[in-house]
């Protein structure tokens, strides 16, 4: 009976190192220690729907999911918010990718005067207004880091939604003369009203799903009253 040729095995292939891989790899953070740009993050990072990745000043920034609230929050602004913008034929977006120079960045709100189909990422120049949702994990960021950074590239206007003690407020800044300049504001409870870059107005609590707990206070005995000066987070 004939035998089959004997075939010796392949060698096993050796892993490629990350220096050398074609496919983005988050592996690159370990070995590269140059100044990051925006375009080497787009290149060599894969896409994620997890952490935000960021470049700021040629140094890669990787931040986790902020909470809950914040999510909540986001969303709801943002649902309401693209109907507004549209009607004033502007484009709005969550956590996109906007570019200005080296660096990228991710706001939770970005509204363009331009679609962002097809695109992957956006100049900042098409970006008239930037927002930042305010948590605890965050804060710096959000009130002075990225404002400063949107002023100092000419974004016109900033949105900031503060979530602290889950007592929503909402406050926009207008551009001028290189620093933004507060022009509505309303906590919740009351209404926020804007009018440029597009009509817009809501009240700060509708950003929460829930109410936010009593925590530490213990709930009235059926039949009972509440404790004095106890107020109803409903509103």
């Amino acid at each position: 009976m004939a035998q089959a040729a004997f075939a010796p095995e392949p060698a096993p292939q050796q892993a490629e190192p990350a220096s050398q891989s074609t496919e983005p790899s988050f592996d690159v953070l370990r070995w590269r220690d140059e100044p990051w740009t925006a375009q080497l993050a787009l290149d060599l990072l894969p896409e994620t729907n997890g952490p935000k990745v960021e470049v700021l000043s040629g140094s890669v920034i990787v931040t986790p999911h902020a909470g809950y609230d914040h999510q909540d929050a986001e969303l709801d602004l943002a649902y309401l918010l693209k109907q507004a913008a549209r009607r004033a034929k502007l484009w709005l977006y969550l956590e996109a990718n906007v570019v200005s120079g080296d660096d990228l960045f991710i706001p939770d709100i970005v509204i363009l005067d331009v679609p962002g189909g097809g695109r992957t990422t956006m100049d900042i120049r098409h970006a008239v207004l930037l927002g930042e949702i305010v948590s605890p994990g965050n804060r710096r960021k959000g009130i002075i880091d990225r404002p400063r950074e949107y002023a100092a590239v000419g974004v016109p206007f900033f949105l900031r939604v503060d979530l602290r003690n889950r007592v929503p407020t909402i406050a926009l800044f207008e551009l001028a003369e290189g620093e933004y300049r507060p022009v509505a504001a309303a906590a919740a409870g009351t209404r926020f009203v804007m009018r440029e870059p597009f009509e817009f107005s809501i009240d700060p609590a509708d950003l929460l799903g829930e109410a936010a707990p009593d925590e530490g206070k213990e709930a009235p005995e059926e039949g009972g009253e509440s404790p004095e000066g106890q107020v109803d987070a409903e509103g």
